[in-house]
């Protein structure tokens, strides 16, 4: 499970960081159904991209400890999650968006649940080695 996790908080992070580019690179452009959305919402699209990007470099930077911290992963896993429930809210107020954005939406709303049981699996897999070999005196 350990490694699994380890994958998982990775691709994670490089996925965001580069979706978060594309949107900063293309804009209205990088959103299906919203190219004609005008400047305001281009110019929003592209500062959020920004910060997508600082959130998947926030899951790498995780990926790069020793061991994963849970802590790290539950936390961003729950701003992930709720960026499923504003897609929720979006669909309960504006109706059905493009067909892309609903699968966006299901592994926004799956995949969280996931990292939250896998989050301390790299420390349990340690303690598990640590209490597996006798202490030397």
């Amino acid at each position: 499970m350990d490694r699994v996790l380890r994958v998982l908080t990775q691709l994670m992070g490089w996925a965001c960081a580069a979706i978060g580019l594309f949107h900063v690179a293309l804009g209205n452009a990088a959103i299906p159904g919203a190219g004609s959305a005008g400047a305001t919402v281009d110019s929003w699209g592209r500062f959020m991209g920004a910060v997508f990007v600082g959130y998947g470099l926030a899951w790498l930077w995780a990926a790069r400890q020793r061991p994963i911290p849970a802590r790290a992963v539950r936390w961003l896993a729950g701003i992930f999650l709720l960026g499923g429930v504003g897609r929720l809210l979006s669909l309960a107020v504006h109706g059905w968006p493009q067909w892309f954005q609903i699968v966006l939406a299901v592994i926004e709303i799956a995949l969280p649940p996931v990292l939250v049981w896998l989050a301390d699996a790299e420390e349990r897999a340690l303690r598990g080695d640590a209490e597996a070999v006798p202490a030397r005196r």
